[in-house]
């Protein structure tokens, strides 16, 4: 207890300085910067899930293709989850003397689950509903043109006359994106009284589920320890949108970014501080070893002070954070498309458990070595300032800054880079100074005496002089790193999705129709033309192996073995695909290649020269793995997971698939197309692309606010770094001043001293910076041919050097007006 209360004395007696509230403010920053990205990030990710959740019509589900047992049902009902039943097959519509092949979807009246159904009524006006009642069915454009019919006109269908009730314009769970027929929805009830879901029939059976994340969880835990029937397999939310995908896990990156810079900015603060803290506490601490006081109190009073301040400046941390979370839980819901999600409270604790973390580990380590204190240090203060050659003590900050990379990036990656490059930068600052500090001693002799002032006070201060620079040097860096680099990445991500971007795909074109069609598509003024061959088909083997015969692990392997794949051939490389292994084929190989994306090859295990056979239509394939892509799938292009080579596939039956460009504005023009060509289904991205964009621009949004918690920190790193040498400067004004030393000279002799600090800080900033950026921009945020702003870095580097010596200039406009008087008295 009597500890506890000598703290609380010594607390509220040193408040006033400046070390103890710097040490306060910064751990103020970290825990809001930590909580409230944090608070971003978890509502990024449950955003990227219920929007794929709408795009499988659930949260998540079964398909089969036969009906699932009654069990999984049951189950779902106890748990309190919505249930929806439906099965997709294909099936001929007649209407006169004209019919045509669909692709059916039937379900029961609780569809959607998740998602809007949209419509169109007979004279084209928007609607959205429910699943067809009994009696009717829904088609989309493509079928209406096939059959000739409208809505409120009839067709036969599994031998029941239906009703066409409105033309299906979107369904929550998409359809089949290569669907090779146009698509039709009925109700389930007219599918099994028509017997088209009986035995022998090609449907495939879907169980749909919704309801709380809670208690969809429970559910699918429980399915996933169950038997699933032959050819089951689940449908989860993280299996779809993968463009969008993408899009999330940099948005994610960027934001964690700025976080971890703002935290690790706050812990070089709290380091200066708590270092400048334990200097002016040498003095108290001897004097306590001199009157008998053992080393463990000392360190226990020490820490139960730094305790007392940490604890209350956390809450207050966490309190802000939690005020700001639910700030950003709104503003990140327009990023995400205002899903309803409860707000967690977890990340905000988390960030202030981790302040915490931060607080200890950045200022124990000097705070403790004052326990080394000789009580002889009374009378001989040069003994208090002994030091080991290593000590092991400071191996603490540096292993708490790794740990926090390594628990808050979400990324080994990111953390590796960025400990790598702080590292590095840490390296180079402390070179960078011990050679200017050499130098200094020896060009001292011969310049203007305000200079040489400067010079020599770098050298006698040599330590102080390198943990200066150094700290300065981290500050900076991760101050460029979110003001310079940041931005210029976000702007390559712009670039990725120009206004040109392919917005319109074509299915099912026709050998025949090709020159015909981009044709038309120039004459409305479409651009970006990209057409590539399809062919479905069926994997079955691996090097002879029958794939059902294979010991696959990977669950993405074993469902892509069962289903059918979507292959392509080209000349040339296409678009968006680059080569990691191997060689491309060209026009001309001699003997059958195929080329596999790097998703492929990690999932089967594949190496280049295996071999994989395909069965496509009445045809089959043997081809060698030549070589392996990797494939930009957000660039909105036609791409494919596997290439055949063009000399061996030509012959194969297959339509073509193309991607182009229309500006907005061209509706009329496109309904004409789209009539011109029937059998086409025309698929409009612009939404995605548009909500990708927007995902830039509200990024953009998040790392300008939390950059003012970087800025706020930095501030914080410069002030504690200017004050480090405070005190020392302060005796040696008032000495030079009973010397007959001019304030302008002591002034001048201030400037070059921080200009020097601010020139090593500032090149080693616009260095580790931009080795940062490129970095992070080739492998993290993968933005090809990534360059960081070189003239931006290196203005900004050489502004940063003059704002440090500015700085350093006014923290030390009240030393140099130090009386000679207060040498003498001691102050």
């Amino acid at each position: 207890m009597k500890i506890l209360t000598l703290a609380l004395r010594t607390l509220r007696r040193e408040w006033h300085l400046p070390e103890l509230r710097t040490l306060a403010a910064s751990l103020v920053l970290a825990v809001v910067a930590l909580g409230v990205v944090a608070t971003l990030a978890t509502r990024i990710e449950r955003g990227l899930l219920a929007n794929a959740a709408e795009l499988i019509g659930g949260d998540v589900g079964i398909s089969a293709p036969n009906e699932l047992p009654a069990a999984f049902a049951d189950e779902a009902r106890k748990d309190g989850l919505a249930v929806l039943h439906s099965a997709s097959f294909p099936s001929v519509a007649f209407v006169d003397q004209r019919s045509q092949l669909l692709d059916v979807l039937a379900a029961d009246q609780g569809y959607p689950l998740r998602g809007t159904l949209e419509l169109g009524d007979a004279n084209g006006r928007p609607l959205t509903g429910r699943a067809p009642a009994a009696g009717q069915l829904y088609l989309d454009h493509r079928a209406l043109v096939a059959l000739g019919v409208k809505p409120g006109q009839r067709i036969q269908l599994g031998g029941r006359d239906l009703t066409i009730a409105a033309e299906l314009v979107r369904q929550p769970d998409g359809g089949e994106l290569f669907a090779l027929a146009p698509r039709a929805m009925m109700s389930l009830a007219d599918a099994q009284a028509a017997g088209l879901l009986g035995t022998g029939s090609r449907a495939q059976h879907r169980l749909l589920l919704a309801g709380d994340p809670r208690d969809v969880a429970a559910w699918r835990r429980w399915a996933e320890s169950q038997t699933l029937p032959t050819g089951a397999q689940m449908i989860t939310p993280e299996q779809t949108q993968e463009r969008m995908r993408v899009a999330f896990d940099r948005a994610s990156a960027f934001m964690r970014l700025t976080a971890l810079l703002s935290a690790l900015l706050s812990g070089v603060a709290i380091a200066l501080a708590a270092q400048r803290y334990a200097r002016r506490k040498v003095n108290e601490v001897a004097l306590l070893r001199a009157l008998g006081t053992p080393r463990r109190r000392v360190v226990a009073l020490l820490s139960t002070t730094l305790a007392l301040l940490a604890i209350p400046a956390s809450l207050i941390g966490t309190g802000i954070a939690l005020g700001l979370a639910a700030l950003a839980w709104h503003f990140a819901g327009s990023m995400v498309g205002n899903i309803p999600t409860v707000l967690p409270l977890g990340p905000a604790f988390v960030a202030g458990g981790l302040g915490l973390a931060v607080l200890a580990g950045f200022a124990l380590p000097p705070l403790v070595r004052l326990a080394e204190v000789p009580p002889v240090a009374v009378f001989r203060e040069s003994l208090a300032r002994r030091r080991r050659r290593f000590d092991w003590l400071y191996l603490v900050p540096l292993a708490v800054a790794v740990a926090l990379l390594w628990t808050q990036s979400g990324s080994a990656r990111l953390a590796g880079i960025l400990a790598a490059s702080l590292a590095g930068v840490a390296v180079i600052s402390a070179l960078l100074a011990a050679l200017l500090l050499w130098l200094a001693r020896r060009v001292a002799p011969g310049v203007h005496p305000a200079l040489r002032l400067g010079l020599g006070a770098l050298a006698r201060r040599r330590g102080l002089s390198l943990v200066q620079a150094t700290a300065l040097s981290l500050g900076l860096t991760a101050l460029l790193l979110l003001a310079v680099v940041a931005p210029s990445l976000l702007e390559g991500w712009r670039r990725e999705l120009p206004a040109n971007t392919p917005n319109w795909f074509a299915l099912n074109l026709q050998e025949d129709q090709r020159d015909a069609f981009a044709k038309a598509l120039a004459d409305i003024g479409g651009d970006q033309l990209n057409m590539l061959p399809l062919a479905v088909g069926k994997l079955t083997a691996i090097n002879g192996v029958p794939i059902d015969q294979l010991p696959l692990k990977d669950e993405r392997a074993k469902e892509s073995a069962d289903r059918q794949l979507r292959l392509s051939w080209s000349d040339a490389l296409p678009p968006s695909n680059q080569v990691v292994a191997g060689s491309w084929p060209g026009a001309q190989a001699t003997t059958a290649e195929v080329s596999v994306d790097e998703s492929w090859r990690d999932m089967y295990q594949l190496k280049i020269g295996d071999r994989m056979s395909f069965a496509i239509g009445e045809a089959t394939i043997d081809a060698k793995v030549g070589s392996v892509r990797k494939v930009d799938w957000s660039s909105f292009r036609v791409n494919f997971f596997l290439l055949l080579d063009p000399a061996h596939a030509a012959d194969l039956p297959h339509t073509w698939l193309a991607s182009f460009h229309v500006a907005r504005g061209h509706a009329d023009a496109l309904a004409k197309l789209s009539r011109d060509y029937a059998n086409l289904s025309l698929i409009d991205v612009d939404s995605l692309l548009d909500r990708v964009r927007e995902i830039v621009d509200r990024v953009g949004s998040a790392v300008r606010w939390v950059l003012g918690f970087s800025l706020g920190a930095g501030a914080l790193v410069l002030a504690a770094a200017m004050a480090a040498s405070a005190q020392e400067r302060r005796h040696e004004a008032a000495l030079l001043r009973t010397l007959g030393a001019h304030r302008s000279q002591l002034r001048l002799a201030a400037a070059c001293e921080f200009a020097m600090l601010g020139l090593v800080a500032g090149l080693t900033a616009a260095l580790g910076a931009g080795g940062a950026g490129w970095w992070l921009g080739r492998t993290v945020f993968h933005i090809d041919g990534f360059i960081p702003p070189l003239m931006p870095l290196a203005a900004a580097s050489a502004a940063a050097g003059v704002v440090v010596m500015l700085i350093g200039l006014a923290g030390t406009r009240r030393v140099t007006r130090t009386s000679p008087l207060a040498l003498l008295r001691g102050t």
